[in-house]
C-alpha cells in the first residue's frame, strides 16, 4: 500500500503547505493529497489558498506525486478552465499529477450565485465536465454544446505527454457507479469495503483506489481529541449536510450537535503508532491501494517523526 500525506488547504497558509510537503517527503511519505476549497469548513480552520497556485508551487519544492482531493469541475470554475489548469499541473509535475474530482459542496460552489443542484443533476454535470476536459486534452480545437456546458473554438496548447488521470470521488451508490464508469481511479474517505467492491465490480476493475483519514497528533488521545474538536468539529456533522450547507457559520451551527468525545471516532488522536497502523490496516482490508493521512493542529512535526521512525518502517 502507498502511504501519502494530505495537505489541508482549509487549515494551512501557503507557506505552511509547502513546508509540510517538504517535511512529508523527508519523512518517507510517497505522495500528496491537497484539498480544493474556496472556504474552510469553519472559521477556526481559518485558511483556503487557491489550490492551483499551490500545485504549481509544490512542483518546485518536492518530487512527490500530487492528487487533488477533490476538485469540483462543475459550478465555481468551468471545466474548460480546469482542463487547462490540470494540463499545466501535469506538465509541471512531469506526469505525477492526478486530477481527483467530485460533485462538490455548496460551501465552495455557491459563491457566484448559481443554484445548487440536486445530487442527480450534480453527477450528470460531473460526467459532462469530465467529458469536456478529456476532449480538450486530446488536442486540437474543441466545440462542445452539451446540456450543461458550451465550449467554442477552444484549444489547450500546453499539454502533458499523456493526459492526467481522473479519479472520481464517491460516497453513495450512484456516485460510486459513476466513478466506476468514467474514472481512472476511485477516491473516498471511508474504509468501506462495500463501496470498493461496488467500484471494482461496476467497471473499476483493478484501477487505483485512494482514501484519506485525519489525525490530531498530541501528547495524549484526549489532547488530540480537544485539538480535533477545536479545528474540525464538522467531521462529526452527519448525512448530507456537508454537501448542502453554504457557509462556515452554518457548519459551526451544525457542529453544536457534535460532542468532543466524538472526535475519537473521526480522527486518530494522540501519538500512538499502533493506532495509525490499525487505521491504515482498516483501509487496506477494505481494498484501498493508497491511503493519505492529514494532521490537524500545531504538532505536525511530531506526526512526521512518528511516521518516519515507527509507522512507515513497520509497514515496509
Amino acid at each position: 500500500m502507498k502511504i501519502g500525506y494530505f495537505l489541508s488547504s482549509e487549515e494551512l497558509t501557503p507557506t505552511e503547505l509547502l513546508a509540510q510537503a517538504r517535511a512529508a517527503e523527508r519523512a518517507g511519505f510517497e505522495a500528496l493529497w491537497i484539498s480544493d476549497h474556496y472556504h474552510p469548513w469553519t472559521d477556526a480552520q481559518g485558511q483556503s489558498p487557491f489550490v492551483w497556485s499551490m500545485i504549481g508551487a509544490l512542483s518546485q519544492v518536492c518530487s512527490l506525486p500530487v492528487t487533488t482531493a477533490v476538485t469540483c469541475p462543475t459550478v465555481r470554475i468551468h471545466p474548460a478552465v480546469l482542463a487547462q489548469a490540470a494540463a499545466t499541473s501535469a506538465v509541471l509535475h512531469s506526469g505525477r499529477f492526478v486530477l481527483g474530482v467530485g460533485s462538490g459542496e455548496a460551501l465552495n460552489e455557491h459563491i457566484l450565485g448559481d443554484a445548487w443542484p440536486q445530487t442527480d443533476v450534480r453527477l450528470e454535470m460531473l460526467e459532462e465536465a469530465v467529458e469536456v476536459m478529456r476532449e480538450l486534452w486530446r488536442g486540437g480545437f474543441v466545440n462542445h454544446h452539451g446540456k450543461h456546458y458550451t465550449v467554442e473554438h477552444a484549444r489547450i496548447y500546453t499539454l502533458p505527454e499523456t493526459p492526467p488521470p481522473v479519479y472520481v470521488s464517491g460516497f453513495g451508490p450512484k456516485a460510486v457507479d459513476l466513478a466506476a464508469r468514467i474514472g481512472d481511479g476511485y477516491v473516498s474517505t471511508m474504509p468501506d469495503a462495500d463501496l470498493v467492491r461496488r467500484f471494482r465490480s461496476g467497471g473499476g476493475g483493478d484501477k487505483p483506489c485512494q482514501a484519506g483519514f485525519k489525525a490530531a497528533y498530541a501528547e495524549s488521545e484526549d489532547a488530540g481529541a480537544r485539538i480535533a474538536y477545536e479545528k474540525w468539529p464538522n467531521a462529526g456533522v452527519p448525512g448530507e449536510l456537508s454537501q448542502v450547507l453554504p457557509s462556515p457559520r452554518h457548519f459551526e451551527q451544525a457542529a453544536q450537535l457534535v460532542r468532543p468525545e466524538m472526535m475519537k471516532d473521526a480522527f486518530v488522536c494522540g501519538n500512538s503508532a499502533d493506532a495509525h497502523l490499525e487505521m491504515i490496516d482498516r483501509y487496506a482490508q477494505a481494498g484501498f491501494d493508497e491511503v493519505y493521512v492529514a494532521n490537524t493542529g500545531p504538532h505536525h512535526e511530531g506526526l512526521f517523526e512518528l511516521y518516519r521512525t515507527q509507522v512507515l518502517p513497520r509497514l515496509r
